[in-house]
């Protein structure tokens, strides 16, 4: 179990790297910006690897708690989009694009199975907004996989443009009910 300042120093950084990045983070002025050292941030993470797993570790607990509060049912895919789309969650939105994105080109680093975890994440939430004749059957997987596709790709064009309201209203044509 992590000791308070193990934790309170995490969530500092998780906070700096939300609006600084995190792929080239350097720990020193990342150890200035959170009131620590880098002596103390080794001593506690382990190492910089470490430091980033942990932070990965940290986006990733932001993203299940989304993914269980999204609920289940008809639905689930534009109250997914609507919480992907709300500006508000831009720098999460971010890290986790950038941390996605590393662990494809750095599969054997800190990075490591980062984007794989994720996906299998969102396909179990979406799979259990599916009816229960669908889910287990290689239809049910594709009609998973090309919502999650389709997600993916709208925040994509949606962190690269900016463009909220075009973005939204693909997708709410591409899963109207």
């Amino acid at each position: 179990m992590p000791s308070a300042r193990e934790t309170e120093l995490l969530e500092a950084a998780y906070r700096y790297v939300l609006t600084h990045g995190l792929a080239d983070v350097s720990l020193r002025p990342l150890a200035a910006a959170i009131g620590s050292s880098t002596r103390v941030l080794f001593y506690l993470f382990g190492s910089k690897d470490g430091l980033v797993r942990a932070l990965l570790a940290r986006a990733r607990a932001d993203e299940l708690a989304l993914l269980a509060d999204i609920g289940a049912g008809p639905g689930v895919v534009l109250r997914l989009w609507e919480w992907l789309s709300t500006p508000a969650h831009r720098p999460l939105l971010t890290l986790w694009l950038e941390a996605y994105a590393r662990s494809l080109v750095e599969p054997d680093g800190a990075w490591a199975g980062f984007a794989k975890a994720t996906v299998e994440d969102w396909l179990e939430v979406l799979e259990a907004s599916q009816a229960e004749d669908v889910r287990e059957t290689a239809a049910g997987l594709s009609e998973r996989t090309r919502d999650l596709a389709l997600l993916r790709g709208a925040l994509l064009d949606l962190l690269a443009t900016g463009d909220g309201e075009r973005v939204t209203a693909a997708v709410r044509a591409s899963f109207a009910e």
